[in-house]
């Protein structure tokens, strides 16, 4: 299983709960960051990975056309989108802070636009309330408010829907989607880790996207009794419902804080 490096709080409102965190970062992540202050104990086990294209062409192909001014906006909707963009804007020759300079950047919300200054790309829009594709289409500008080229560029993952695209087709805006990562199942965990969640050693699951709740069983096996399924978003909840699992709480806030709030709630309410 997974080490997370980092020692629980001795005490706060998820003292003693096991909680999984079904992703993996390279660096320090902020959902276990959040758990830990909360008392908790992450279980890192991660239910998905995101790679980058099978044929990255099309996508170097895009970054060259951003080079050359052909975009005035760059959209981005996920985090996983910044490494696999920072990797293939190197293999053409010019970092991304660079190669973004000259072009507005929206970011979905604050975890993306902190991946985003991270490697020192400037953020121009980023929505307040939920991280959703309406909630950035909402704060975008008018497109008759904006300089040339009106045009642009999402780089989505493969799952993405087209909810943003289509918006800003609707309002006169350009946009060209190019596929920047692709998300596939993660490892199978330990058989450790197995027995662990057959035994109802874990706590809490934090569901962080709909292929996160798809994959959940398939991993690790059905659902124990007890077992709290804390979902970010309203998109996440209903595909864990589809994949035939009974979801505790919806964030209201989608990021970290906003999970963890959820899950404290959902634990003190039950607890009461």
């Amino acid at each position: 299983m997974p080490e997370t490096g980092l020692v629980p709080a001795p005490q706060g409102p998820l003292t003693g709960l096991r909680v999984l965190v079904p992703r993996e970062t390279e660096g320090p992540d902020p959902l276990v960051i959040a758990l830990l202050a909360a008392g908790a104990e992450p279980v890192v086990v991660p239910l998905i990975q995101t790679v980058p294209p099978e044929d990255p062409t099309e996508l170097d192909d895009t970054l060259l056309a951003v080079q050359a001014g052909y975009y005035g906006w760059v959209g981005v909707t996920s985090a996983a989108a910044v490494p696999v963009l920072e990797d293939r804007a190197e293999e053409t020759g010019t970092p991304l802070v660079d190669l973004l300079a000259d072009v507005r950047v929206a970011a979905v919300g604050g975890s993306t636009a902190r991946a985003l200054r991270s490697v020192g790309v400037r953020v121009d829009v980023v929505p307040t309330g939920q991280s959703s594709a309406r909630t950035l289409l909402r704060a975008w500008p008018p497109v008759d408010s904006q300089p040339e080229p009106r045009r642009v560029l999402l780089p989505l993952g493969d799952l993405a829907a087209d909810t943003l695209a289509e918006g800003l087709r609707s309002h006169g805006w350009a946009v060209d989607v190019v596929t920047t990562y692709r998300t596939v199942p993660g490892p199978m965990p330990e058989p450790e880790t197995r027995q662990e969640w057959a035994a109802g050693a874990i706590d809490a699951v934090l569901l962080t996207s709909g292929s996160t709740a798809r994959n959940l069983v398939d991993l690790l096996g059905p659902v124990p009794d007890g077992v709290h399924l804390i979902c970010i978003g309203d998109s996440t909840a209903a595909e864990a419902l589809r994949a035939g699992l009974r979801v505790s709480a919806v964030a209201v806030e989608q990021s970290p804080s906003g999970l963890v709030a959820a899950l404290i709630a959902t634990v003190t309410g039950a607890l009461s």
